[in-house]
């Protein structure tokens, strides 16, 4: 008689569950009261967090991005030269070709997921590496940007951007910087469709396993290129909201944002649902990273600090969802076995 493996009372099994799911924001919390003890005058004021708030919005709005051909199992690498070509493009429109800025805004959004949609095609009707196709798409909108100005930055006249496009970034809404909101706005739709939709479960069921996708009779490639199209999208509307930032076009802009991204978005798999790419998990390791970048800085890192810090949080959050994968299909083999196991033979007793 084989003997039947220990099972784990309700109280490990909750602790465990809530380690795997609730341990990073827990971390951002013991983060953020480290350094509010290490900086009482400027931490932990309202300044500081309406800054970070307001800093990290684009960061947050591009991983939200990152997050969806993620959950297909696929990466789009493209959205950093995505991000500089849309900011870019705002500017032209309004600054050089007179445009309005509500216009303008609204071309560049859905050119985002038009070019969003031809990179998926790419990918999966051209039957090529996500890696690939989208760093030699990216190389090319980022050809493009340096068509549209020559090399040189955007820079509006004398009387600047109008208001309205600059109030897109710098208002408040109930205390609180504006481009937050974006972020919750964006946060929430991506949770409602990844969550409560039948299009999001469709998009981790192809992540999980395409093969068995395609034989229960799910679309994948229109699913697929769908999510890039859905990715380039919210792209588009990131530079947006970094040329209502930054009032200039700048052709080197953009890469830079492409690393935080990929991180806020792998590290994000590793928490809430851990395994899964989602959205809620990318809004919580965007704010850690924030509160980190915040504090090591007020405490004067220098300048390598943050590459630093981006890089080993991108390989630490690569491990951790890699673990948490492999801990998932080996929890769910074993508990295939058991129930493969034939029931132990009653033995009789005497008569």
């Amino acid at each position: 008689m084989t003997p039947s493996p220990p099972r784990r009372s309700p109280l490990e099994r909750l602790r465990g569950h809530h380690i795997g799911s609730y341990g990073l924001p827990v971390l951002g919390a013991l983060l953020f009261l480290v350094f509010s003890l290490l900086l009482p005058q400027t931490f932990p004021t309202r300044e500081n967090v309406s800054a970070i708030l307001s800093n990290q919005a684009v960061p947050a709005v591009l991983a939200l991005g990152a997050t969806i051909p993620i959950a297909t199992g696929r990466f789009d690498l493209s959205i950093g030269y995505g991000l500089g070509l849309a900011h870019v493009m705002v500017m032209h429109l309004v600054v050089t070709e007179g445009w309005p800025w509500p216009a303008a805004c609204l071309v560049v959004v859905c050119g985002g997921a038009v070019a969003g949609a031809l990179t998926g095609v790419i990918v999966e009707f051209g039957q090529i590496d996500s890696f690939i196709a989208t760093l030699g798409t990216g190389s090319m909108m980022y050809a493009v940007t340096g068509w549209i100005t020559g090399g040189a930055r955007i820079v509006p006249g004398p009387q600047g951007m109008p208001a309205g496009f600059t109030a897109l970034y710098d208002a408040r809404f109930l205390g609180l910087p504006l481009p937050a909101f974006y972020v919750l706005a964006v946060a929430a739709v991506l949770w409602v469709v990844l969550e409560r939709l039948p299009a999001g479960r469709y998009l981790y069921v192809i992540g999980s396993n395409p093969r068995a996708a395609a034989a229960i009779g799910i679309p994948t490639r229109a699913y697929c290129v769908a999510a890039f199209a859905a990715s380039g999208l919210v792209t588009g509307f990131a530079g947006v909201l970094l040329a209502a930032q930054q009032q200039t076009g700048n052709p080197s802009t953009g890469l830079d944002y492409l690393l935080p991204a990929f991180v806020g978005a792998l590290l994000g798999s590793t928490t809430i649902r851990p395994g899964r790419a989602n959205a809620v998990g990318t809004v919580v390791a965007v704010t850690v990273l924030a509160v980190g970048l915040a504090g090591i800085g007020q405490l004067g890192a220098q300048f390598w600090a943050t590459p630093m810090f981006n890089g080993g949080t991108l390989l630490l959050s690569v491990g951790l969802a890699g673990w948490a994968a492999r801990r998932r299909l080996g929890a769910g083999a074993s508990r295939g076995r058991r129930a493969q196991e034939p029931p132990a033979p009653v033995q009789a007793g005497p008569s």
